[in-house]
């Protein structure tokens, strides 16, 4: 069991660390990587008129892997740290070339972390009232 936690809190260091690349990098890496042009960005399916599922995709991602590695013991300081990073990502874009930001991506990596919040609570809700009628 400690090394299923040590793997998933790898995974989620790896994940972040790739994360943090692409967004600070000036222009697309995965632009640069599929069509070998750094102003292409793939997209994975439609976005909505208000977010973008690329970006709710990743930070959802992002956040399943905090909670699976951190759910006993740090998910209080995750969250926060996921939801500043949301935010603070997308700002950066402000500055960096080639990149712009965007309202639309900020609310879908904002969402992607409030969706997984939302079900790590729901869970951790139902978990206790069924343990409580155990009792």
């Amino acid at each position: 069991m400690k090394k299923i936690s040590l793997l998933t809190k790898l995974m989620f260091h790896i994940s972040n660390i790739g994360l943090i690349l692409i967004y600070i990098y000036p222009g697309s890496i995965l632009g640069w990587l599929f069509y070998r042009n750094i102003k292409k960005q793939p997209q994975i399916s439609s976005d909505f008129e208000i977010f973008s599922l690329n970006h709710f995709y990743a930070f959802m991602f992002l956040s399943f892997l905090g909670i699976i590695a951190y759910h006993k013991s740090k998910y209080k300081i995750l969250f926060s740290y996921l939801f500043a990073t949301s935010i603070l990502f997308e700002l950066c874009h402000i500055v960096i070339p080639e990149r712009s930001f965007q309202l639309h991506d900020l609310t879908g990596n904002f969402l992607g972390v409030f969706f997984i919040f939302i079900i790590f609570n729901i869970y951790n809700f139902l978990r206790k009232n069924n343990y409580d009628k155990k009792l």
